[in-house]
């Protein structure tokens, strides 16, 4: 327990870091949120097909770990995130994460060229599998994969009880 709180603890550059930081209050579904502005920020939407979006993202420092390469929490959000926004549909409330799975295969740097893709697996009802590959663009290295279930009421208005 004590190496993992020894890990988690802030060097004193880094509290002074966080302590500078401004967050404005925003207006909700009109301005981006403090979370939306710093990890999302820089993905490219490249290609948006019916059960396909893919997109280009490159690394930044400020989603970068102590050792320089893309955080693992960075990249659980990017499933998460774009394997969310492929199923959303404009006007219903967004679909709940009921799994996440991600398979962390290689490594990213700062300033690497990503690609990414999110495709859907399947839907039944409100249930929707979504699948999202996280590649080095240079390379073609497979950074991570992963199984995204989510819940909606995409389509339980068409449905009988």
């Amino acid at each position: 327990m004590d190496k993992a709180r020894e890990s988690l603890k802030l060097t004193e550059e880094e509290s002074e870091q966080v302590s500078r930081l401004t967050v404005s209050p925003h207006r909700v579904g009109v301005d981006h949120s403090f979370y939306e502005d710093f990890a999302l920020r820089g993905v490219r939407v490249d290609q948006v097909e019916p059960s396909l979006i893919a997109c280009t993202f490159k690394v930044p420092p400020r989603l970068s770990d102590r050792t320089g390469k893309l955080s693992s929490g960075a990249i659980a959000n990017l499933v998460d995130e774009l394997g969310g926004a492929l199923v959303h549909v404009e006007g219903l409330p967004m679909n709940v994460s009921v799994d996440m799975s991600i398979s962390y295969l290689s490594t990213a740097e700062v300033d690497d060229e990503l690609e990414i893709t999110s495709r859907i697996l399947g839907q039944r009802g409100g249930y929707s599998g979504t699948i999202v590959l996280i590649r080095n663009k240079a390379t073609g290295e497979i950074i991570a994969e992963g199984r995204h279930s989510l819940f909606g009421s995409r389509n339980l208005e068409s449905e009988s009880f």
